[in-house]
């Protein structure tokens, strides 16, 4: 619950809404139907369950086009209720940036550049030439490496690990534990099948309005650069490997790996568990289902699922049969005996004409 009040006629102008009932009732916070309370806005995303609306003790409804006034409650009737929830509820939960400066037992090294308003936790460790920017918030234990830069408005939170000369742009949230600008895993095998190490020399390049869970690998370019491109959300403990390019507004679920030289279209989807080929491109749009394993090239708008990934529709089809295996196998082990006795009863029959 924040302290922010704010009027129903308000937030539905923030979502393009259209207000049934009392539009000057005040809000100040956001909860489910089964435990909003007074003064609080909960949402409906089925038409179907509006029923629900009579049994919630909440102050005001974010619905579907199309559902009607419940009581003297009032609604505000959108196309898409998810997407009205996530703006109002951000809008309500938003607190100003808390420019706490530099603590002192942070480290900052020589020659850094940093935002007049920014926040920088204990034990914070920032190398040489880093550059922040303005309302950047850098938690307890982060350590930034040397020539890195900063975009205004970004989090790092707690234990992140961002390495030499990677750059983060603007509005960018690191979740706790994530390393940015490892080596990537690059080795040449000798005569004698030892693996050597091939030097790890290029950058990441985190653009704007991105989000990184947490626990999360991404690996610096062996040359050149590691790219996440704007708006794309990564959930947590993905791999990126070294010089994968994942373009603008993609999601990348949990578990996922993108093995190296990997690139991605815009708005591509991975569900979580699934994995790419090194050196493959996927089109815009592609979406590949969890546990789904992509080994060559596919264009945009590909819906795929499996490992190897196929066709989604084909996968499925497979899907179905190989559950009715058992049965299957039932069924040609019985058609295979019947068979191998019509061939025995044909070969008797056969041998009895040619011996008459």
């Amino acid at each position: 619950m924040t302290e922010k009040m704010v009027s129903v006629d308000y937030l539905a102008t923030m979502v393009n809404g259209q207000v049934e009932g009392d539009g000057g009732v005040l809000i100040q916070g956001f909860a489910p139907l089964d435990s909003a309370g007074p003064g609080e806005i909960s949402f409906l995303v089925k038409p179907k369950d509006e029923g629900l609306l009579a049994a919630s003790d909440g102050a005001a409804f974010i619905v579907p086009s199309g559902v009607k006034g419940h009581g003297d409650k009032p609604l505000i009737c959108v196309k898409d209720p998810y997407l009205a929830v996530a703006i109002i509820h951000s809008h309500l939960t938003e607190v100003p940036f808390n420019n706490s400066g530099v603590h002192s037992k942070a480290h900052v090294g020589d020659g850094c550049s940093l935002g007049k308003e920014i926040s920088i936790g204990p034990m914070a460790v920032l190398g040489d030439r880093v550059t922040v920017g303005e309302r950047v918030t850098i938690e307890s234990g982060v350590v930034v490496g040397d020539d890195v830069f900063v975009g205004d408005d970004s989090t790092i939170r707690a234990n992140v690990t961002i390495g030499h000369r990677c750059t983060i742009g603007k509005r960018v949230i690191i979740h706790s534990g994530t390393v940015v600008g490892s080596d990537g895993y690059g080795y040449s095998v000798n005569e004698l099948g030892e693996h050597l190490k091939r030097p790890q020399v290029g950058i990441v390049q985190i653009d704007d309005d991105v989000e990184i869970g947490a626990n999360c690998a991404i690996d610096r370019a062996a040359y050149g650069t590691t790219w996440i491109k704007s708006g794309t959300k990564i959930d947590n403990l993905v791999q990126v490997a070294h010089n994968v390019i994942i373009g603008e507004n993609s999601l990348i679920v949990a578990q996922a790996g993108l093995a190296g030289s990997t690139t991605l279209g815009r708005n591509v989807v991975l569900g979580g568990q699934s994995a790419t080929a090194g050196h493959i491109v996927l089109g815009d749009r592609v979406m590949v289902a969890a546990r789904g394993g992509v080994h060559k090239d596919h264009p945009k708008g590909t819906v795929l699922g499996g490992a190897p990934a196929i066709p989604i529709r084909q996968w499925a089809k497979a899907c179905a049969v190989f559950a009715k295996l058992p049965e299957l196998q039932k069924s040609v082990r019985k058609n295979s005996k019947a068979i191998s006795l019509l061939e025995s009863t044909v070969g008797e029959e056969s041998s009895k004409r040619k011996s008459n």
